[in-house]
């Protein structure tokens, strides 16, 4: 039963090639220095499960064919692309519903909850999981939530890496480890170093995450230069204006990164230091028309959207995630502005001749 102290408590984690190293790592390595018993289910024995980031390498202890849910109190989907290798077999898939219908703990994180909608389970469940995967939850009728952890009876989900020590937290306290005699934060304590505990748990260290912050510092400093020098140039009062709001913008994001940076001890690195002094160079060399000019915007806004996404996946802290993903979604509402008045400005000149070919960006 889950609570009994008397045996330690049975959790499964499932495992298959591509899994999102650290939403296996972390719940593993946690539950187990709690002195739980932790059995790895893949879907076949003779296999050496790798990580997608080539950290995890690990072989099963048994498949989902022969294993019973009833024979454990807790089992935990990480993420990443082994959901999508999970819900096409359907001894995993069954798995996860009986162990759904007996009311055992089940953990689902990132991608894992593609697993769910294969079994039918998310029907009017309050769940959360990775955004690419927000619109076929409410498709699978699940009341979707952008949250670090959402708790439904005895379903736990989280969305992405930074939310990893909650989830792991939230997974161990309902197995009745926790309080003050386990030294682990409250899972709604938005204060608490959540980073020190996924840490601890195999997730990202200090050094990697102030890599992380300044790397992003780094594109949002070359940024808000080159947009400085655009507008400089540009005679396009609209287009202007729109460099104008981004660089605010990106002043913003700068002082937040930095900051964070200094909770962490840290300060910006020489890279983050010169990145406008780059982009001022770059710039210095490169044409200088209206049309040139919205278009190398566009692409330094493409290409921080791409950029500060993949640091938002990659970390286990969940402050630094929150300013990349801020980040992240600020990009996209410039691109997509940018994108309209790049449109507008196309439609307005005349066509060149072409030989059939299509203009495009």
């Amino acid at each position: 039963m889950v609570g009994n102290h008397q045996t330690p408590q049975k959790v499964a984690i499932l495992i298959e090639n591509g899994v999102e190293d650290a939403e296996f790592q972390v719940p593993y390595k946690g539950i187990k220095m709690a002195g739980m018993d932790v059995t790895v289910l893949g879907s076949r024995m003779n296999e050496t499960y790798k990580g997608k980031q080539g950290k995890v390498s690990v072989q099963p202890d048994g498949t989902t064919t022969e294993a019973m849910a009833a024979d454990f109190d807790a089992v935990v989907i990480p993420g990443g692309m082994a959901p999508d290798k999970m819900r096409i077999n359907p001894n995993t898939v069954q798995f996860v519903k009986e162990a759904m219908q007996q009311g055992k703990l089940v953990a689902a994180v990132c991608h894992g909850p593609q697993v769910l909608i294969e079994g039918d389970l998310l029907k009017g469940k309050q769940a959360t999981g990775f955004v690419a995967i927000k619109q076929d939850m409410i498709n699978a009728g699940a009341n979707y939530s952008d949250e670090p952890l959402v708790i439904d009876g005895n379903l736990i989900t989280s969305r992405q890496p930074g939310d990893l020590a909650i989830f792991t937290t939230a997974i161990l306290s309902r197995l009745g480890y926790g309080g003050k005699e386990a030294a682990l934060p409250n899972e709604k304590d938005n204060d608490a170093e959540w980073w020190k505990l996924a840490d601890a748990w195999g997730g990202s260290t200090k050094g990697e995450i102030v890599q992380g912050l300044n790397t992003a510092l780094a594109g949002e400093r070359y940024a808000q230069e080159a947009f400085e020098q655009y507008a400089q140039r540009t005679s396009d009062e609209e287009f202007r204006a729109l460099l104008r709001e981004t660089i605010g913008n990106k002043q913003f994001h700068i002082k937040n990164l930095e900051a964070r940076l200094h909770q962490m001890g840290e300060k910006p690195s020489l890279t983050a230091n010169v990145a406008d002094t780059y982009a001022k160079l770059k710039a210095s060399v490169q044409g200088s028309d209206d049309t040139s000019l919205l278009r190398r915007a566009l692409g330094d806004l493409q290409t921080g959207v791409v950029d500060t996404h993949n640091l938002r996946v990659k970390f286990t802290d969940p402050v630094s995630t929150a300013l990349f993903t801020a980040i992240e979604k600020d990009l996209s509402v410039y691109e997509q502005h940018l994108v309209q008045l790049y449109r507008s400005r196309l439609g307005t000149k005349p066509a060149k001749p072409t030989t059939g070919a299509s203009v495009t960006a």
